[in-house]
């Protein structure tokens, strides 16, 4: 019964970091590395300070969603934040809540 249920917990980690990755690779691919870096401020924040700033917001996930979709201008500072069309709903929610998920 212990292994089965060790093995569970590996698996799980896995197919998570899984995700994790996917999620990473969606963000590069919808552009959003071009002008955020995970952990330092490049053109927009560091998409680690966007995570500390809305972690206690109960809408934060479909807030940072309609960001991603329709731009943002003047909340991080005079540079805006295009709006990205090529990113649908769904995908613009994966990555509101990837970016929500750093530390």
């Amino acid at each position: 019964m212990r292994a089965v249920l060790v093995g569970m917990i590996a698996a799980s980690a896995l197919l998570l970091a899984a995700n994790v990755q996917a999620d990473a690779d969606l963000a590069k691919n919808s552009g959003c590395l071009n002008c955020h870096n995970v952990d330092t401020k490049l053109v927009g924040p560091a998409l680690k300070e966007i995570a500390a700033k809305y972690a206690d917001q109960d809408d934060a996930s479909a807030y940072l969603a309609d960001k991603i979709k329709n731009g943002s201008n003047g909340v991080w500072g005079p540079v805006p934040m295009p709006p990205n069309a090529m990113v649908s709903d769904e995908n613009a929610k994966v990555l509101a809540d990837f970016i929500l998920s750093l530390k």
